[in-house]
């Protein structure tokens, strides 16, 4: 409704290819964000939360999947953006067509793995036009969004009962793919000490994460897991946006 619309920016815009490979970056991690809060509904875990998440979260794809288009600076990347936004819509048609099913719910996990990969295809064409260090590492922070996502999501898979064996595969991978991209953002020589302080902040909310996806699915601590991802996204949100302001590499 209205309200939504009201916390929009007006000016949105891409203003650089930093700012492009942050924001093509943020849609992975809408898609793994929309995912967990559909299995949140379904779980009836943490729904007031999970609601709002879910129409903020599409609010927000639907804008920078906007600003994208016009920014693509090829004629390659405008093709990713155009099949994006067909896969999107099919998404979008499980998130609100229906009330929360498990059979739903394994749809929804096949094509938000589509809408995934495709996101991961715009922000990596676009790190490739931009061709400095800087460029990667705004994706590899950036990643760390969606890794939180996609780990909670699929922590609601296996405390719901849909696709647990994958879900466990899946978690498993995400979980070392995180820890992994967290030394390489620590050790890189463009890093400042603003950039070492929030870090310090990630390191401190992966912990936490990490004891909340360790304890056994069920709907209790699946409530935990959503607050632990939500407070995990936001400090590499803030990681990210720092590295995309380093402008001189």
């Amino acid at each position: 409704g209205m309200c939504a619309a009201l916390v929009l920016p007006v000016h949105a815009q891409v203003s650089d290819l930093n700012d492009a490979i942050n924001k093509a970056g943020r849609q992975r991690m809408l898609s793994q964000r929309v995912g967990k809060a559909y299995l949140a509904l379904g779980l009836q875990v943490q729904s007031a939360a999970a609601t709002k998440v879910l129409d903020q979260s599409m609010a927000l794809f639907d804008r920078q999947l906007t600003e994208l288009k016009v920014f693509a600076p090829t004629a390659a990347i405008r093709e990713t953006y155009a099949q994006l936004e067909t896969q999107w819509s099919a998404l979008k048609g499980v998130l609100v067509g229906s009330a929360p099913s498990a059979a739903n719910a394994v749809k929804l996990l096949s094509l938000d793995a589509t809408v995934l990969a495709l996101a991961n295809t715009g922000t990596s064409q676009l790190e490739q036009v931009h061709g400095k260090p800087t460029g990667k590492l705004v994706n590899i922070a950036g990643r760390q969004r969606m890794l939180s996502q996609r780990m909670a999501k699929f922590y609601m898979a296996l405390a719901w009962g849909v696709e647990a064996a994958t879900a466990t595969s899946e978690l498993a991978k995400a979980r070392t793919e995180f820890a992994q991209a967290l030394e390489i953002l620590r050790n890189a020589p463009e890093a400042t000490a603003e950039i070492h302080q929030e870090l310090a902040l990630a390191d401190a909310q992966w912990v936490l994460f990490g004891a909340a996806i360790s304890a056994k699915p069920s709907t209790g601590n699946a409530a935990n897991v959503f607050s632990a991802s939500e407070n995990l996204l936001t400090v590499m949100d803030k990681v990210t946006g720092l590295y995309s302001k380093l402008q001189k590499h």
